[in-house]
């Protein structure tokens, strides 16, 4: 049934009652009108107008779940839709609503993917650059440093010795931007070892308390899966060191039933209702690249293998990051 004859019948449903009851019903109708009969005529208006809107309400309520989804529908969420029901124009409206969705989500994933490969292109050319560009110059200014203090006297000699320390430094954080860039070790060995030099210096900059939980067993995953476990392993810490003010962070990394699971929990103070920024909203991202789930919420702080012994229950939520591999990737 069209929608305009499921709102016509509804409306000729409640003018026929009401002519029914002014057929049959024992009352008449005075001139002047009495006051009870013109009570009675109001109630009896009144109870049309709400049978009325409650038919109505009932009738248009496919309506009333499109627009709702539609205020609140995420593409970064994947898989949200609506029941079709029954047949005529509503239940097309609502296909033709959730193939939209359908076809949104397929082109977010697409364009998403484009802009991440692209990305990940330019950091890998931006880290080779910075490796033998920038890292060779200050390598041999290094090696010139060093040749002139070991011939310089004695106080020009301490000048130039902290040159080189100044210079060694700088060389240092060049190499630690390339490691970021572009994790060269994610590629030489794996998953693992990648994981595990990230949270160890990240324990070494920040001076968070770092617990790695890795099962000995994952299985092979492709390059393209490996480097978003590990992008999203990135994020995490940076959300607990930069946002979360917490003492201790949990990297886990996990065979399950479910597939591969990667989860970074800390004790911090929780999300909360706080607005996603972009830096979840690319996790997100990523998630879609490989088809995984990811799930950022706060859990119960009172939990003690996400909390601090020395923190307050009332101190906090913590944030839990669970990503989700639904199925093992072969490595090509």
């Amino acid at each position: 049934m069209s929608l305009y004859w499921r709102i016509f019948g509804l409306n000729a449903v409640v003018l026929g009652s009401a002519t029914a009851l002014l057929l049959w019903a024992p009352v008449t109708v005075s001139v002047p009108v009495l006051l009870t009969e013109a009570v009675i005529l109001v109630g009896g208006l009144v109870v049309m107008l709400v049978a009325n809107a409650a038919l109505l309400r009932l009738g248009l309520a496919p309506l009333d779940r499109v627009t709702r989804l539609m205020t609140t529908v995420d593409l970064l969420r994947p898989g949200q839709r609506l029941p079709v029901r029954g047949g005529g124009e509503v239940a097309g409206l609502v296909s033709a609503f959730n193939a939209m969705l359908e076809r949104l989500e397929g082109e977010r994933a697409a364009s998403s993917a484009r802009a991440i490969l692209a990305q990940e292109g330019e950091r890998r050319r931006i880290a080779q650059e910075l490796h033998d560009e920038v890292g060779q110059s200050m390598t041999a200014v290094l090696l010139a440093l060093k040749r002139a203090s070991d011939e310089a006297s004695e106080p020009l000699r301490e000048e130039l010795v902290q040159a080189q320390e100044i210079t060694r430094g700088s060389l240092d954080e060049v190499r630690r931007l390339v490691r970021r860039l572009r994790p060269g070790v994610l590629d030489d060995l794996g998953l693992v070892s990648a994981v595990t030099s990230l949270t160890t210096e990240f324990a070494t900059h920040t001076g968070l308390r770092v617990v790695r939980r890795f099962d000995p067993d994952l299985p092979a995953l492709d390059q393209e899966t490996e480097l978003v476990l590990y992008r999203v392993a990135q994020e995490g810490l940076t959300n607990a060191a930069r946002h979360a003010e917490a003492r201790r962070v949990e990297v886990v990394l996990r065979s399950a039933e479910e597939g591969v699971v990667l989860e970074v929990a800390d004790d911090g103070r929780g999300i909360g209702a706080a607005r996603e920024g972009a830096g979840l909203r690319g996790m997100r991202e990523r998630a879609l690249l490989i088809g995984a789930a990811l799930d950022i919420r706060s859990p119960d702080i009172r939990n003690p293998d996400i909390r601090s012994p020395d923190q307050d229950s009332a101190t906090g939520t913590g944030t839990r990051v669970r990503l989700t591999v639904p199925a093992v990737r072969k490595q090509s």
